[in-house]
């Protein structure tokens, strides 16, 4: 038996869905909830097989419930059942560790099959959804080491390739000797060079120096 938590602010949507899915044999659905608040307490006290959250609700979205209920329990299966197909609704509620999304305008049929197919390890979406997330693949540049680097780390990468030593650092920067030894400690490991002067060719080799 499949056990289901269904989180959604209509309450019409939750009766019908719930019908149906009751009435399926190996599908039982234990609990419901109006917003995103409950469904994440629910989810983390019964522990349910699957979860279906709607992504617009009043309180908390369920965007934000997803990413809750992951943090605390990342083995936790999460279909999102919506009306959005709008890329700000879509990425952020995959990032956030959703494991299938789903249309409100899909058949209740199709929505039992992608509770099946999630529950076994699979990853149900929309065509929709696939197409964009293609189409976000092709067009997304090459990721460079030095995007990881924060504001600070960049400036800091910047006056080492100017030769400055890190007491140089630290008094035209204002901040404490040793705090410059671990942004120089982070810069190195996020360009995965293994000291300052390999760092300063890859500034160089890569525009980075003003």
């Amino acid at each position: 038996m499949i056990n289901v938590l269904f989180a959604d602010d209509h309450e019409m949507v939750r009766i019908g869905v719930t019908a149906y899915l009751s009435a399926q044999p190996d599908i039982h659905v234990i609990a419901e909830a109006d917003d995103g608040v409950p469904a994440v307490e629910l989810a983390l006290q019964l522990r349910p097989d699957i979860i279906l959250m709607d992504l617009v609700m009043k309180e908390m979205d369920g965007i934000e419930a997803t990413r809750k209920i992951i943090e605390q329990w990342p083995e936790a299966k999460i279909i999102i059942v919506t009306s959005f197909l709008d890329d700000e609704k879509v990425y952020p509620a995959l990032e956030a560790g959703a494991t299938s999304y789903m249309l409100k305008t899909s058949k209740a049929s199709e929505i039992a099959k992608a509770i099946r197919a999630t529950y076994c390890g699979q990853s149900i979406l929309e065509p929709e959804v696939t197409g964009k997330i293609m189409n976000r693949m092709r067009n997304k540049p090459e990721a460079m080491l030095h995007d990881q680097l924060t504001e600070r780390e960049g400036e800091i990468l910047q006056l080492i390739a100017k030769g400055k030593t890190n007491q140089e650092i630290a008094d035209e920067l204002y901040i404490a000797l040793k705090t410059v030894k671990v942004h120089v400690s982070n810069i190195l490991g996020k360009l995965e060079v293994h000291d300052r002067t390999q760092a300063v060719i890859y500034a160089f080799k890569n525009n980075l120096v003003e």
